[in-house]
């Protein structure tokens, strides 16, 4: 993930804040909604890391064939996480 939990929750924290301001959500309980607030953009933000993963599983079991014709493994990476994105329905 490219940013640190710390700054994810503070991130949490402060759209909560907007939200409440601009009275589109109210709350008794503003930790509650930063605390999930906070999941849901820390589940977001790491499917990047878990496409990337899933990527190198893959590339992996295809070593072989991608010597043999000269692939280029940045290339294919590439061409893979676009795939896997397209599939998981994700922006990167």
């Amino acid at each position: 993930m490219i940013f640190s939990k710390d700054y994810v929750a503070y991130l949490a924290r402060q759209t909560q804040k907007h939200l409440v301001a601009a009275k589109m959500i109210k709350t008794d309980k503003p930790a509650l909604v930063d605390e999930r607030v906070t999941a849901a953009l820390i589940d977001e933000l790491a499917l990047e890391d878990r496409i990337n993963d899933e990527v190198r599983v893959i590339l992996e079991a295809f070593q072989d064939d991608m010597l043999k014709t000269g692939a280029s493994y940045p290339e294919m990476f590439k061409k893979v996480k676009n795939e896997l994105a397209r599939k998981y329905k994700a922006v990167l």
